[in-house]
């Protein structure tokens, strides 16, 4: 087999490797094959269970935009495999992606042929990210935990330059834990002496967790404190928000969203203090330049899905997702009035909007979102799960909202069946006037939705990250 052949994402993928076994083990010694490239590099640690991807997409823009070039690993991809590696905001080209997956299954072989114990496909993929980033020479690394922290892959980082802990909620129980604090002390698993530590204010059970494993590593603990934050209504496709004195914006329209920036800014201010050059102007700049798929992202009302955004100005590079103009979002606040459609004319359609929520706290903060930015308006969702997930709380979270919701099975082995979550929902919806249907695929999914949605409603396919591509393509791929 030669470079022109290998199909790196064929092998990455391979299910002999797709097995989740947590331990740091195989980690460290694929590592050491490789020659620590992670020893050479600087990282921010990120791990938690909501929120992670958007924290790592506020760092990553910040310190590109101060000038800093910047590494990111985070998971899953939403549309491209990979965006889960990406420079400055650039997912790693093919052709780099297999010329560094070589090494890695090099040095993988050489690692299983002394233990008997080959890497898994989450080992492999951090050791290629980790590899291509000192190759590239980064100054810097914001690297997302792929579960729990401890003894997640990622966490053969030494010494970050701080360990970021997002929020916490209960998520993977099966491996991570029943109870918060629990998996709190899975996600602190990642806290390291000399490292500062940067944390959501958590719940009680919770916060206690990450306090005692902050002293007994005898770090420094911030705790990004909402009270000096001021969160504003959705203005055009921006929203505002103060804290601490500084007013920014952000394109992230979630309700939750200004509050993961608030623990990036906690975190760009440690990082300051340990001589990172972060001038104020330029922290500004990287959150309203912040981009993350997936993520309540409202979708343009036509075109491909997943065009990218024309360049906007002063635009580095940060990570990218498109972001319509208030003007291509019918319904949109603060998009211009459009007058009604001739009666022999065709409608704009409802808003349409994808969501990566996949656990009960995800699912009652898209609901917290829909109200903010759409009160009042009806909501059809799209839903798809997994079975693994608490998914009738995630029902209980939007049914007040819904008109309708459309049961689809999601595209991954775990998926709960579209029969059984139509099942729930119309067990706990039995006293609501919420029509219930059952669709065969993404595709089917949306037709059915705006069948049964008005102009002026919303459609809003959530339930998990690995559906929001096939969600995409299915509400904005159409003619």
């Amino acid at each position: 087999m030669n470079d022109t052949t290998f199909d790196a994402v064929a092998y990455l993928n391979e299910p002999r490797w797709r097995t989740s076994r947590l331990g740091l083990e195989r980690i460290r010694a694929l590592m050491e094959a490789l020659g620590h490239p992670e020893r050479r590099l600087r990282f921010v640690h990120v791990a938690g269970t909501n929120g992670k991807g958007s924290t790592c997409a506020y760092l990553a823009s910040m310190l590109q935009t101060a000038g800093h070039r910047v590494g990111m690993f985070t998971s899953p991809y939403i549309e491209r495999f990979e965006e889960r590696i990406q420079l400055n905001g650039v997912p790693i080209s093919p052709d780099d992606l297999r010329r560094v997956t070589l090494a890695v299954r090099d040095a993988a072989e050489a690692v299983a042929a002394a233990t008997g114990d080959h890497p898994t496909e989450f080992e492999l993929m951090t050791a290629v990210a980790f590899t291509y980033f000192d190759q590239e020479q980064c100054d810097l690394v914001v690297a997302e935990v792929g579960l729990g922290g401890r003894l997640d892959s990622t966490n053969v980082i030494e010494r970050p330059e701080t360990a970021v802990i997002t929020r916490i909620g209960l998520d993977h129980t099966d491996v991570l834990g029943d109870t918060l604090a629990a998996v709190a002390g899975e996600k602190a698993g990642i806290v390291k002496p000399g490292s500062p530590v940067v944390s959501w204010p958590q719940e009680p059970e919770a916060m206690e967790v990450v306090e005692a494993a902050a002293r007994r590593a005898g770090c420094e603990l911030y705790v990004a404190n909402f009270s000096e934050g001021d969160v504003l209504p959705v203005a055009g496709t921006t929203r505002p928000f103060s804290y601490r004195g500084e007013r920014y914006e952000t394109a992230l329209l979630g309700s939750y969203q200004p509050y993961n920036a608030m623990v990036a800014l906690e975190a760009v201010q440690v990082l300051r203090e340990r001589g990172w050059r972060l001038p104020q102007e330029a922290v500004r700049r990287g959150i309203a330049e912040a981009r993350w798929l997936g993520r309540f992202e409202v979708l343009p009302s036509g075109g491909a899905a997943g065009a990218p955004a024309p360049p906007e100005s002063g635009d580095a590079g940060a990570p990218a997702s498109p972001r319509p103009a208030a003007a291509e979002v019918p319904g949109w606040p603060g998009a211009p009035a459009s007058p009604k459609p001739a009666a022999s004319g065709g409608s704009t359609g409802p808003v349409c909007i994808v969501d990566g929520g996949h656990n009960e706290q995800g699912a009652q903060a898209l609901a917290d979102s829909l109200r903010s930015v759409f009160p009042g308006r009806p909501v059809v969702f799209i839903m798809g799960v997994l079975a693994d997930k608490d998914f009738p709380a995630m029902v209980r979270a939007v049914l007040p909202l819904a008109k309708a919701v459309v049961a689809v099975t999601p595209p991954n082995p775990r998926a709960l069946s579209a029969d059984d979550l139509a099942a729930c929902v119309r067990q706990l919806g039995e006293n609501a006037a919420v029509r219930v249907a059952v669709a065969e695929s993404y595709g089917d999914a949306a037709a059915q939705a705006r069948a049964m949605a008005a102009d002026n409603d919303v459609i809003c396919a959530f339930g998990s990250l690995y559906a929001v591509s096939a969600a995409k393509e299915a509400l904005v791929g159409r003619s």
